[in-house]
């Protein structure tokens, strides 16, 4: 077992300004955490990535700090261009009160399928993950979305500064070749055997249970479902995120529009729009599955088809092909190689 170097504590890194005494901000963390992997937690590290997408990072940006990095770059890359694009395809055809009469009707139908569209590429891309996760978590034991925060020890910009910090939130698994393994190892401090992860790994596996070096043996296998998943995940967040798009704009969605409502405080309008909306959803994948019934030709009939056919064999396919493990340790020792029975002879 191949234990990792201690991490040095805030005060060995970040030395103390006597010239520039000021009360230290609280940080939640002093070193890099392993967090669990929950709903609460995912959606902390969400809304926390948002609000400084928009707030934090770009001012930073801006003025050209010197602790601005490419991680702030991506945080933005990834929610900045997409929620302005939302909401531009949304209020496009949403805007129809400046149309003539005789188009706003039509204006109103597409811009309620275009804003439904935007809301299901999101919902679609991002929950279709989960097929993938969830059932490799289950089948190997190896969670590919267990999330960490990175304590970033900042440069010091005004003479008033001293111990600055921030903190970004990445995955154990976010490089393969840059593994974060040693937060996956036991804390002492709470008890916790240094390899207690890996050896529930390896057991989940079949590579055997009290392994004087899990780590080692897990690694390779860690890495393979890694590079699989993430393969996988690309391939059905994609065909999902088309597939709801083209659910959304399924004629059936109409009777939902007439009654739609985020009225909350009229329940009894809130609900109903809710039953509708179910009821519409179910119909929607029927519609798409069939195809039009006044069909121009072979493929407006069977491309809806086709579009969940693929979907969902894409999805099965990288699902299994990421539990598939090929390269579990050789169980052959060398009592299974040498005969105690010949001779053998040592140059």
């Amino acid at each position: 077992m191949i234990l990792p170097v201690s991490n040095l504590t805030k005060t060995e890194q970040i030395p103390f300004n006597s010239q520039n005494p000021r009360e230290e901000k609280p940080s939640p963390y002093d070193k890099d955490t392993l967090l669990k992997n929950n709903f609460s937690n995912r959606m902390r590290i969400g809304i926390d990535k948002f609000a400084k997408a928009f707030t934090i990072y770009p001012a930073r940006g801006m003025k050209g700090s010197t602790n601005s990095n490419f991680y702030e770059y991506l945080t933005m890359g990834s929610n900045v261009p997409s929620i302005i694009g939302s909401i531009i395809l949304i209020t496009i055809f949403n805007s129809y009160k400046n149309y003539a009469q005789s188009d706003k009707i039509g204006a109103a139908k597409i811009g309620n399928k275009m804003a439904l569209g935007v809301i299901f590429y999101s919902l679609f891309k991002s929950l279709s993950k989960s097929l993938i996760t969830y059932p490799v978590k289950m089948k190997t034991g190896i969670d590919t979305e267990i999330p960490y925060a990175k304590v970033n020890y900042q440069l010091q910009e005004k003479p008033g500064d001293y111990d600055l910090t921030s903190i970004e939130y990445h995955k154990i698994g976010e490089s393969v070749d840059f593994t974060r393994w040693d937060l996956l190892y036991g804390d002492v401090n709470k008890n916790e055997s240094p390899n207690f992860r890996y050896d529930k790994i390896a057991k989940k596996n079949g590579l055997g249970e009290n392994l004087t070096d899990s780590d080692q043996e897990v690694k390779p296998i860690y890495k393979e479902v890694l590079v699989k998943s993430a393969l996988a995940k690309s391939f059905a967040s994609y065909m999902w995120a088309a597939t709801g798009v083209a659910l959304a704009f399924q004629d059936c969605w109409q009777d939902y529009f007439n009654v739609a409502t985020l009225k909350i405080w009229k329940p009894r309008e809130f609900f109903h729009s809710i039953k509708i909306f179910a009821r519409s959803f179910v119909k929607s994948i029927s519609s798409l599955y069939k195809g039009p019934e006044t069909a121009a030709s072979k493929f407006s009939k069977y491309s809806g088809k086709a579009l969940i056919g693929v979907t969902i064999l894409s999805t099965l396919a990288g699902m299994f092909n990421a539990m598939h493990i090929t390269k579990k340790p050789s169980k052959i020792t060398a009592k299974d190689v040498m005969n105690k029975n010949k001779e053998s002879v040592v140059n």
